[in-house]
């Protein structure tokens, strides 16, 4: 049984389309792939772990003899979100898709919003983040007006520049926007988008945050904390599940940052349970602003990265890297796509098994329970643990 177990998902990195991605407009959605066909993908640990010998993967060179269990999943749930692809990994399978709101939300939601706020509204459309303040940036600095908008996720995003709105101030008013945005209306996400500068050379700011609408029934990180173990969120998952069986919380700034922390708590931290991570910027930064060369180099980036983890990790120490959905930045579009995730399993008990496609995320979640000796029956997915011998307590 396992002590401590790292789970990182490369937001957005999927590795290629599903069976039903036309249903959702992405046909021919690959990210890998993308970042493959630029000839400046470089990340050796990742190839050595077996990440090109995913079968049917059709990028990448696959490695002669894998040091980790590798596979892919299929997403069980109804939609390509951040919000239910992190929790169909936590063991909830997500049947009916999260509200969405292609052509801006409506007046009762906007009037709800100006009298709980004082302030006017902005935009109200679905828009790129970057564009948007730019678009948008001026008239809310002179009117002190919010800028709302959406896109094609479940989320309510809500941008001021931090001179005119302080952060504070701002998120406040974010968690007033969650408390309108509930039934009929429940997106989910609201997100706070902070921003600085002056026009036209608006940038957003680190100071971004995420209020989720909260789990439908507990999940694997209820199960894990009620049974005394350690969760630990790195970046936005203390978000994304609204704190919900979260013992300790570390928010981060970037991927390099997240990486930084994490890499730390392998180091030097003697903690029982589960550290669950997510480095957002290749979803933020790279795939919804369709720039391929930064995301590769991202990629190249945490490939690292992961080099300094490894040699940390101790002899029952077990590391997952996987991803949420797609955003492939070589496609039209700028929004998720529905692709499979890649999944690798490290560990020096654990046996370098090709695990196939799994025929949903949860399963990732079961085999964390798994090793980590929790019993995880009340959720979805099917533990791999026996299958790359780490199988624990519940098995």
């Amino acid at each position: 049984m396992a002590e401590r177990v790292f789970l990182i998902v490369l937001d957005s990195c999927g590795c290629g389309e599903l069976p039903d991605a036309a249903a959702y407009g992405d046909e021919g959605s690959h990210t890998l792939r993308s970042l493959v066909q630029t000839g400046q993908l470089n990340v050796p640990n990742l190839t050595q772990m077996g990440l090109f010998n995913i079968g049917g993967i059709g990028c990448g060179t696959p490695a002669e003899a894998p040091t980790a269990a590798f596979g892919k999943c299929a997403e069980r749930s109804r939609g390509k979100d951040t919000t239910t692809g992190h929790w169909e990994i936590a063991g909830l399978i997500s049947t009916v898709p999260m509200q969405t709101f292609p052509n801006g939300f409506p007046e009762e939601v906007l009037a709800q919003l100006r009298a709980a706020t004082g302030r006017g509204i902005l935009c109200n459309l679905p828009y790129s983040g970057t564009e948007v303040i730019r678009d948008y940036g001026r008239e809310h600095m002179e009117t002190g007006a919010l800028i709302v908008y959406t896109s094609a996720d479940s989320v309510l995003q809500i941008a001021a520049h931090e001179s005119v709105i302080p952060v504070s101030e701002l998120y406040t008013i974010c968690e007033k926007a969650r408390a309108i945005m509930q039934g009929d209306y429940a997106v989910g996400r609201i997100i706070a988008r902070p921003f600085v500068g002056e026009y036209p050379n608006f940038t957003r700011t680190a100071n971004r945050h995420d209020y989720s609408v909260s789990p439908f029934a507990p999940t694997l990180l209820d199960l894990l904390k009620d049974a005394g173990k350690d969760v630990i969120s790195v970046g936005k998952i203390v978000d994304i599940f609204n704190r919900q069986g979260i013992t300790e919380a570390i928010r981060t700034k970037s991927n390099d940052d997240g990486m930084g922390r994490t890499i730390t708590l392998a180091g030097s931290r003697d903690f029982n349970g589960f550290c669950f991570v997510n480095l957002v910027e290749f979803d933020s930064s790279y795939g919804h602003r369709n720039d391929v060369p930064g995301y590769t180099a991202a990629l190249n980036t945490f490939d690292a990265q992961l080099g300094a983890l490894l040699p940390l990790l101790r002899d029952d120490d077990i590391l997952m890297i996987t991803a949420d959905h797609g955003c492939d930045p070589a496609t039209p579009s700028t929004d998720h796509s529905r692709e499979y995730i890649p999944l690798l399993v490290f560990g020096k008990a654990v046996k370098p098994v090709d695990l196939g496609i799994r025929t949903g995320f949860s399963d990732i979640g079961q085999t964390v329970a798994d090793a980590l000796g929790v019993s995880a029956a009340s959720l979805a997915g099917t533990s791999f643990a026996r299958e790359i011998g780490i199988g624990g307590e519940s098995a």
